[in-house]
């Protein structure tokens, strides 16, 4: 196991050792997963001219389609070329670490109760359960972090989320340290020319319908496929300032010393977690490291043979 891999883990022994009321860090996202901009299960299939700013990859699947009109930039520098990854040792781990985050984060719990539709809406940092409905967002949503550079913010959606035609979200008043997750529990479709932030990740299918961007973010797909017609997803988000430099995905859950989710600037509780709740996450994080393991194992002897 590589140190990044260890350094994902560590905090996993730490809370096994002393338990909640010593508190932890966990990464949201795994290292691999990390490095996606796009990520597929069965494919990945693009139409149009696409851009990416970090790699794009699928497994089990081993088909990209369409890249002769994909542009896959590096995420330090928009002139370095990312990587494609088909069905290799990156794009497994990524894939093993999204069904871990996704887990995490429907751990955090429903937070507050929300209508199908956000348009309209202002909301501060914090946890969110999103209902179902035709569409989810009609309008603009603005995301407002409060001047806390690590703002965080979590939506559950049991079922779909759908956005609607030149429907917008923004993300203001934060920094390099803000997150922002959609938890998606089936599929996701942002219709012609959405204007997106934050990281979706979806239990099935992700379609990006004609125009529609991610400006600062990622689409994964864990059992399911990506589809891209004429889009620009990007994890760097470089030069926006207010939303972050690390795709919105945050640093890390920080634990208090009785298993809360705490904002790191404020020490204010973003979530209270349920005991049980707090060791679930910890195997859900333990089950990762072995299947990184196992993982790691077979690459070796696939390489070796």
């Amino acid at each position: 196991m590589n140190a990044i891999k260890f350094k994902l883990v560590i905090p996993l022994f730490i809370a096994l050792a002393y338990g909640p009321a010593q508190g932890w860090a966990q990464s949201i996202l795994g290292p691999d997963l990390a490095s996606f901009s796009v990520l597929g299960a069965s494919t990945v299939t693009n139409t149009g001219a696409t851009t990416l700013t970090g790699d794009v990859g699928v497994s089990p699947g081993t088909a990209v389609t369409g890249q002769s009109t994909l542009t896959v930039n590096g995420v330090n520098a928009l002139l370095n070329p990312g990587d494609v990854h088909l069905n290799d040792g990156t794009a497994i781990l990524a894939q093993g670490q999204l069904t871990v985050s996704r887990t995490n984060l429907g751990l955090l719990g429903p937070g507050t109760i929300l209508g199908a539709d956000l348009a309209g809406l202002t909301l501060t940092p914090g946890i969110y359960t999103v209902a179902a409905g035709v569409s989810n967002l009609t309008g603009t949503l603005t995301l407002d972090g409060l001047g806390n550079p690590n703002a965080f913010w979590t939506f559950q959606m049991p079922s779909t989320l759908i956005t609607s035609p030149a429907s917008i979200v923004n993300v203001i008043n934060t920094g390099t340290g803000a997150g922002v997750f959609w938890n998606v529990g089936s599929s996701a479709t942002l219709d012609t020319t959405t204007s997106f932030q934050g990281n979706i990740l979806a239990l099935t299918s992700i379609t990006l319908n004609t125009g529609a961007t991610i400006g600062c973010g990622r689409a994964l797909a864990d059992v399911g496929a990506v589809t891209m017609d004429t889009n620009t997803i990007s994890t760097g988000c470089l030069g926006t300032g207010e939303e972050g430099s690390n795709g919105l995905s945050g640093t890390a859950l920080v634990f208090d010393e009785s298993g809360n989710v705490v904002d790191t600037t404020t020490g204010g509780v973003v979530a209270a977690i349920p005991e049980p709740e707090i060791y679930a996450m910890m195997m859900a994080g333990l089950g990762l490291m072995g299947f990184m393991g196992r993982r790691k194992r077979k690459l070796q002897a696939r390489a070796a043979g």
